[in-house]
């Protein structure tokens, strides 16, 4: 249980290496787990292989068909586990983002949860409790995944995938503790979009403009909603503005966007906190409509025409 991006699926994925690996055969009982766990994460046995490559027969994934996990995909995960495994000392299935099950799909499950096949372990991975049914709940036991530490964030993008350490800085600062989120802002040229989008906001409201041009803010909405596939990340990177304008009166070593400090401190100074919180509101409800597929142009001309105020 945790965000995405903590790494619930990759755990999910050794434990079935550990339960099948081939060096669990021979490996000495005194060995510390946690030592076994790491070999089997480079073990080149028949079994790892497969589990890794995804193509072993008996560790399987059950993921949303669409925004849902239907009841024929459980029915079907129920007839098969109504077999015995082909090859795997423990057969491990996981079903990801579980809350994505609907009642009828939860409820086909809870059998096969609370009497489970023999050599068989069932994982569900969600985000939070409350989003799966009480009884699918009260049924498995909870292990709870933290977001990942922004230190920790910073330091593998800097090793693992090379990038500069401000901008590293920055990416581990906005991806929320999630390694994936973090993973994909630095793939999608992410930066290089907060930069463009900070200085439109500074243009907007940072220097406390009162008589900006209703035409060029209309503009702006109209630039943005005609690229719809990136607005999520437009959206977060406002309210990270907004927010560090707030932080700055208080905590200015505590800003996201560090690498911006002197002319957030520059807009904060001309904007007081209750205009401020207005903004955050104004972005915030703009997201709300998004997700509800409100009018996407209507939305943002609205909350530009805020955000210029």
């Amino acid at each position: 249980m945790g965000i995405e991006g903590v790494g619930k699926r990759t755990a999910a994925m050794r434990f079935a290496m550990a339960c099948n690996c081939s060096y669990q055969q021979s490996a000495p009982e005194e060995q510390e787990r946690e030592d076994y766990l790491h070999i089997t994460d480079s073990c080149d046995c028949r079994s790892c292989r497969k589990i890794r490559s995804g193509n072993h027969p008996d560790i399987r994934q059950t993921e949303p068909s669409g925004a849902f996990i239907r009841i024929a995909q459980i029915r079907e995960l129920c007839h098969t586990l109504g077999m015995k495994p082909y090859e795997a000392r423990t057969r491990v299935v996981t079903i990801a983002n579980a809350q994505t099950m609907n009642p009828e799909a939860g409820n086909a499950l809870l059998k096969v949860l609370e009497e489970p096949p023999d050599r068989t372990v069932l994982i569900l991975t969600t985000i939070q409790e409350s989003d799966l049914l009480p009884t699918i709940v009260s049924r498995c036991p909870q292990i709870r995944f933290s977001p990942i530490p922004r230190e920790d964030l910073e330091t593998l993008l800097v090793e693992q995938e090379k990038v500069p350490q401000d901008d590293a800085a920055v990416i581990a600062a906005l991806a929320d503790g999630s390694y994936s989120k973090a993973f994909a802002m630095n793939r999608t040229r992410w930066i290089r979009r907060r930069n463009w989008v900070l200085r439109e906001l500074e243009s907007l409201m940072g220097r406390g403009k009162k008589d900006f041009p209703t035409a060029h803010v209309l503009a702006m909405a109209e630039n943005l909603s005609k690229n719809k596939d990136i607005l999520p990340d437009v959206l977060e990177v406002m309210k990270t503005w907004v927010r560090d304008l707030i932080i700055c009166k208080y905590a200015p070593e505590k800003l996201i966007n560090m690498d911006w400090a002197d002319r957030i401190q520059e807009a904060s100074h001309a904007l007081t906190i209750t205009a401020l919180l207005s903004k955050v509101r104004a972005i915030q409800t703009a997201q709300k409509h998004l997700r509800s597929n409100a009018n996407l142009k209507l939305t943002l001309e609205v909350l530009m025409m805020q955000l210029a105020k």
